[in-house]
């Protein structure tokens, strides 16, 4: 059965979609079977795996709606998973659902008849607590939070640890914290490296060992709807997701490796 991992934080241009189809490639190169959901109206995630937007129908906001199915709306990459676009009609989902019966495991519903085909599903959450986050939220078995080493960071950790406890008291009893991931890092920053080693002071073995550095190559692989591993393989945020993408399989299958972080931040 798939493990579902939603990549979520309420704060914006913190490397969730760039997680998101990065890790979903990479675990791919890995041979799991990956199912990458798109639930941020602006189709940036569906774009960076090379799928045109506007001509990608049906769509994540068909399924919600109950117009379409997984089976019907995935759609097979070039890099080895599967994608469930998404296009700006599904801001329109938020009105939508508001009637519906069950909105809030609208995803969780539409996913059960698939999560036998897969090891890993994971969604792209949207930069807020809407009716589409609540609804991966309540289909997931865990979150991974991306997030930069500063400050204001800190404090939006907070509110969404807050959020998360709302929905596991609320609609999904089974919701943890898979993760938080450092992003976007400096190491020749100190307020970087002291944030750092304050998330891993208080949240321990929930700080996963590799780090997301500052890399271009990163940057502009989604220009060519490419994931970087398929863009620039030897680059650093290549060899970092894939990494990333190891030491997942390693927390779900129990091996523990020696930190690998230093290979990644130096």
């Amino acid at each position: 059965m798939a493990k579902i991992l939603a990549v979520t934080n309420q704060k914006g241009g913190v490397g969730k979609t760039t997680t998101a189809v990065n890790l979903s490639a990479c675990l791919a190169a890995l041979d799991q079977r990956v199912l990458m959901i798109d639930l941020d109206p602006q189709g940036n995630g569906t774009t960076g795996c090379g799928i045109v937007k506007r001509e990608a129908l049906p769509t994540v906001y068909q399924i919600l709606i109950g117009r379409s199915t997984v089976l019907e709306a995935r759609i097979r990459t070039d890099f080895g998973f599967d994608v469930l676009p998404a296009n700006r009609e599904l801001a329109g989902a938020e009105v939508d659902l508001i009637d519906m019966n069950g909105r809030e495991y609208r995803l969780r519903d539409a996913l059960a008849p698939v999560l036998g085909e897969y090891d890993f599903v994971l969604m792209d959450c949207p930069p807020a607590l809407n009716m589409l986050t609540v609804n991966g939220l309540a289909a997931a078995d865990a979150v991974m939070i991306p997030m930069q080493c500063e400050y204001y960071a800190l404090e939006g950790l907070t509110d969404l640890v807050a959020t998360l406890k709302k929905v596991r008291a609320h609609l999904n009893p089974r919701l943890e914290i898979e993760g938080l991931l450092r992003t976007m890092f400096d190491p020749r920053s100190t307020l970087t490296q002291q944030v750092s080693g304050e998330l891993v002071e208080h949240f321990g073995n929930k700080v996963y060992r590799t780090i997301i550095p500052r890399n271009v190559r990163l940057a502009e692989a989604p220009s060519y709807g490419k994931p970087v591993i398929a863009f620039d393989k030897q680059s650093r945020g290549a060899q970092a997701y894939s990494a990333l993408a190891q030491e997942l399989l390693d927390r779900r299958d129990g091996v523990v490796r020696v930190p690998a972080e230093q290979g990644v931040e130096q």
